[in-house]
């Protein structure tokens, strides 16, 4: 299962080109998390995720993404960055998201991040508790000793406030990593920061 088909696509709302914005930090989706798609993830994510629907679902970031200028090979090759979970069995699909993305693009996943302590569950959060929740919840992991740093691009499953992924980049950049920004499978609705990529 490589792709999508016409009806499935259009079941999903997913645009073509996917999704894309500015803020907090540039990023690409594969479409809004609403509808059919918000079900498939919730499915994805509460029971065992197929790494095959996840790469069908990627079809549209992973053509968004191919796009951008990444570099690929030498000192400033990009490095796929998934957001770690604090739960011993946390969510899975950051990290699927990130295998597929990287073997797509031609790219290196590096696990760079790790949680500092546990943090609440966001989905019931407001957004200023999401951005107070998150504070100082990342720390650079063993994966990143002994590393020069490169560009980043963080991956997450779902996007809403961004709060998460501000923190993740914010941790990486103060250690010298710079973020070029997020690639995720859904961006929550109502954004007005949104532009559809060309």
């Amino acid at each position: 299962m490589d792709g999508l088909c016409e009806a499935c696509t259009t079941r999903l709302e997913l645009p073509a080109a996917g999704l894309r914005g500015l803020a907090p930090l540039p990023w690409w989706s594969s479409g809004a998390y609403a509808g059919a798609l918000r079900r498939t993830l919730l499915d994805q994510k509460c029971r065992r995720a197929d790494a095959a629907v996840i790469r069908a679902l990627l079809q549209p970031l992973l053509g968004a993404l191919q796009e951008q200028p990444l570099s690929r090979h030498g000192p400033r090759a990009v490095l796929v960055v998934p957001i770690p979970g604090w739960k011993r069995r946390s969510n899975p699909l950051p990290g699927l998201i990130a295998d597929q993305l990287a073997r797509g693009l031609g790219l290196r996943r590096r696990d760079l991040l790790v949680r500092r302590h546990p943090v609440l569950g966001q989905h019931r959060l407001g957004i200023q508790l999401r951005r107070t929740n998150q504070e100082g919840s990342f720390q650079l992991g063993p994966a990143s000793r002994g590393r020069r740093p490169a560009p980043v691009l963080l991956v997450d499953d779902i996007l809403t406030t961004g709060s998460t992924l501000r923190h993740a980049a914010l941790c990486l950049e103060q250690a010298g990593w710079p973020v070029l920004g997020a690639a995720c499978l859904a961006r929550t609705p109502s954004r007005r920061d949104w532009l559809r990529t060309p």
